[in-house]
């Protein structure tokens, strides 16, 4: 399957691009990791957009996952998704907070949106105000089940776990998810150089060993994600939950089939680095050849390397 996509020098096949769509957010979660802000008048255009998608599909990218900040913050986010929808991907997904989902679930899934991925933490109003420092929560669910009921299937729940502020709160949110047909994504806290306060990440740390032993003891089934970095999908007495485990591994790099697109337009080769960027938007601002953006592309994947090995 892996033969018609473009592979890096280490033969990992390039099969998906996620493109940052902005760094402004509505909310201020106590992790977020600022790679610095972008000014929405320096963020990409909807056709600037379309013509960065149009060479990575040349390049063989079947799946795209636009993500922010908060990506719904865009008032084009509608035209984006149409534009890019044009060039038929196999899959488009986005990564929201959902409180603007409510509003916009209909015309992004009408325009081509696949799926959302929704970062939730907590059912808790008092929890939620904590981790956001908004008044949001019942606009997220709100949107999450909004999502639900116009089909951008499957929706998913991102539940990033924090030692003494919810990790009691799994068997809550499984039920909520259960409930509403939506898989819910357990996510390990991670530390890193782009995080504002390194001592949170370190605080608050929770590893999810245990809990995925026991999600493996009472699972019904368990199905391994090959080009998700081997990460394990448990089904539970009808309800789905994946659990991500921090990134800076061998086994996440030996498996990563991703690239991304900053906000400010540079291509991204590693997760784990800002040493090593590409410039691109620049160059489609030009109006280069196809051509000559698809060399800069194979710059970039070039410039891949195991960041763990």
């Amino acid at each position: 399957m892996t033969e018609e996509f473009v592979k890096d020098r280490f033969s990992r096949p390039i099969i998906s691009l996620r493109i940052t769509l902005t760094n402004r957010c509505n909310v201020n979660c106590v992790y977020c990791h600022h790679d610095g802000m972008v000014s929405s008048k320096q963020e990409m255009t909807s056709d600037e957009l379309y013509t960065i998608c149009k060479v990575a599909k040349s390049l063989g990218v079947k799946k795209i996952r636009l993500s922010g900040g908060e990506p719904l913050i865009r008032k084009d986010i509608v035209e984006v998704i149409r534009k890019i929808a044009s060039l038929d991907f196999k899959d488009i997904s986005m990564t929201t907070n959902g409180t603007y989902l409510e509003k916009y679930a209909q015309d992004l899934k009408d325009a081509g949106l696949d799926r959302v991925n929704v970062s939730l933490d907590t059912l808790n109003s008092e929890t939620y105000e904590f981790i956001t420092k908004k008044d949001y929560l019942e606009s997220a669910k709100a949107g999450i089940l909004k999502a639900v009921e116009v089909g951008l299937y499957p929706v998913k729940i991102n539940m990033v776990i924090m030692k003494d502020i919810n990790q009691n709160e799994i068997k809550d949110m499984f039920k909520f998810c259960k409930e509403n047909n939506i898989v819910l994504q357990l996510i390990e806290l991670i530390e890193s150089e782009n995080c504002d306060d390194d001592k949170f990440s370190a605080d608050y740390h929770y590893k999810l060993d245990m809990i995925e032993e026991r999600l493996a003891d009472i699972a019904d089934e368990v199905h391994e994600r090959k080009f998700m970095q081997g990460r394990k999908k448990y089904y539970i007495d009808g309800g789905e939950i994946e659990v991500v485990k921090p990134v800076d591994n061998s086994t996440f790099c030996a498996n990563c089939s991703r690239l991304r697109i900053t906000p400010d337009g540079k291509i991204k080769p590693c997760l784990l680095r800002n040493d090593n960027l590409v410039e691109l938007i620049s160059h489609v601002r030009n109006g280069e050849s196809e051509e000559r953006l698809k060399e800069i592309f194979i710059d970039g994947i070039n410039n891949r390397e195991p960041f763990n090995s």
